[in-house]
């Protein structure tokens, strides 16, 4: 059975902002999860996750470590062989994006 993307997403939970120390989920950043089954060089059914994501700004210096996170922590999911990390800035980011919870942590009201 594939990966759910509530699994995915709770697994992204994990990937913190390091300026804004909000996890990637509650700043609204993860636009897209697809899960999809293929057959690995092993012959087993593994999962390939596909995530398309932003960042808060085009500039924003955290990119790359956010993107290598994101690959870790759902990359260390069960059944999942492949992640791939997609940057889009279509639509751009923008605080609405945000849940409640980010945006206590971040005193916006």
């Amino acid at each position: 059975m594939p990966v759910s993307e509530d699994a995915v997403r709770e697994a992204l939970k994990q990937v913190i902002d390091p300026e804004l120390f909000v996890n990637i989920i509650d700043l609204g950043l993860i636009y897209v999860v697809t899960v999809e089954e293929y057959e690995a060089d092993d012959q087993q059914r593994k999962d390939r996750v596909k995530i398309e994501m932003t960042m808060t700004s085009p500039a924003c210096p955290a990119g790359p470590q956010l993107v290598a996170n994101a690959q870790k922590v759902v990359g260390a999911l069960e059944g999942v062989g492949d992640v791939e990390v997609k940057i889009v800035m279509v639509p751009p980011w923008t605080p609405d994006r945000m849940t409640e919870d980010a945006r206590d942590q971040l005193g916006i009201f």
